[in-house]
């Protein structure tokens, strides 16, 4: 299964467009690693052609599981200056990265992650790509059982903490640092099928 999803302009931001990640991003997310807060983020180096299809190769792989559900976010621009055309659509540079990571069929619950490129940065697009995302996995797994988003960042990271809270996840508590993966404590927050829109 793969998808793409739209969420439409709002009066002062353009519309997003999220899809699965092809080989046509392979420059593009290099170039977006160059930024040094995305590099320390990393699970491993994204520097060379090869760093990026081994990782295109995990997402790819993850939408064959159903385990690891990775979308492309590009703001959709109309008129002088748009980027190329997606699917009929002018797009301009990539602009993030937005995750729901599921266990097995059946689990109550799943994980959100995400990150914005540099200069896409304070236009919106983390909270508005993870309401998306959260709330195309509610409907398209509530016959599987999910009831529940949770969404994780380090104690430090008040940027996260911010989209988290635009998005509407509710601070849930601080969880321990669980070395090697999550080196430091961190913040949980929640978000379920249930809460309003």
């Amino acid at each position: 299964m793969s998808i793409t999803l739209r969420v439409d302009a709002t009066p002062s931001t353009p519309a997003l467009l999220l899809r699965p990640w092809s080989e046509a991003d392979i420059g593009p997310l290099i170039e977006a690693f160059r930024d040094p807060a995305l590099r320390r983020g990393a699970g491993g180096p994204m520097e060379s052609a090869e760093d990026v299809r081994a990782w295109l190769e995990l997402q790819r792989s993850g939408w064959i599981t159903g385990e690891r559900l990775g979308f492309a976010v590009q703001e959709e621009r109309s008129g002088p200056g748009a980027g190329a055309l997606a699917g009929g659509v002018a797009v301009d540079a990539l602009a993030g990265s937005v995750v729901i990571k599921r266990g097995d069929s059946g689990q109550e619950s799943a994980e959100v992650g995400f990150w914005t490129a540099a200069p896409a940065r304070g236009r919106g697009v983390a909270p508005r790509a993870l309401e998306a995302v959260t709330r195309w996995a509610f409907e398209s797994f509530a016959a599987d059982g999910l009831e529940r988003v949770n969404l994780l960042h380090q104690v430090g990271n008040s940027a996260s903490c911010r989209v988290a809270e635009k998005a509407r996840f509710g601070f849930c508590r601080v969880v321990p640092a669980l070395p090697p993966s999550f080196p430091l404590p961190g913040h949980l927050h929640v978000r379920r099928a249930g809460d309003p829109d």
